[in-house]
């Protein structure tokens, strides 16, 4: 199940500086800062892998810019900590000339965008962007997988076989068979789950339950 952050966009989204050059760091921080983008910047994936367990930390609004070679823990292994951890933040590589290889691997684990030094402003900017529109989907998203757990938590154990034989694409006479009841009460049954799920159609009803068992 989700966690009960709640998913919600009352604070701007924040950019995730991580390089262990200090021209970079400050380079981009100032740049994030001319455009009025809220940044916070960080030397090594260990300062930021130690604030992104901070209680106060909004870990779902931003996306992470993480350069790829850093010593101690290296952009590919935050990445994979990070995913571990549960981070859906896009996550934008930074490469030097020969670590195109590892930076297509690193887009094939579920970064983004991998961009090559030394970069052009605007390339980075675009780059952002694209990653915080990202973001804002994948937090509706996540938000409305949220709502649907909480009345998927409403229906009764009756209600739920049912939904369950449906989703499963059984016929209201198989599943009245199989639970021993009669095809009227399987029918009132049914129409009660499209109630409480508030869905219109059995297409839609199977969409969001099979989203939402994704994140079970």
């Amino acid at each position: 199940m989700l966690n009960n952050q709640s998913y919600n966009l009352s604070s701007s989204p924040v950019v995730h500086v991580i390089d262990d050059d200090e021209a970079v760091l400050d380079a981009v921080g100032m740049l994030l800062d001319s455009i009025g983008q809220r940044n916070t910047c960080y030397s090594n994936a260990q300062e930021f892998l130690d604030a992104y367990l901070e209680p106060n930390f909004d870990s779902q609004n931003g996306c992470i810019m993480l350069d790829m070679r850093m010593p101690v823990i290296s952009g590919i292994e935050c990445q994979n900590r990070l995913k571990k951890m549960g981070c859906t933040m896009p996550i934008i590589f930074v490469t030097g000339h020969g670590d195109v290889p590892t930076a297509v691997e690193a887009m094939k684990q579920g970064a983004i965008e991998f961009i090559q030094k030394p970069f052009r402003e605007q390339q980075l900017i675009d780059a952002i962007q694209k990653a915080l529109q990202i973001n804002l989907k994948n937090i509706k998203r996540l938000e409305k997988i949220k709502k649907t757990q909480t009345k998927l938590s409403l229906l009764t154990n009756r209600e739920m076989q049912i939904l369950e034989a449906v989703v499963s694409g059984k016929a209201n006479k198989v599943i009245a068979l199989e639970l021993s009841l009669s095809q009227r009460t399987v029918e009132i049954h049914r129409a009660h789950v499209m109630e409480k799920m508030d869905v219109k159609s059995l297409a839609e009803l199977v969409k969001i339950v099979i989203d939402a068992s994704q994140f079970q």
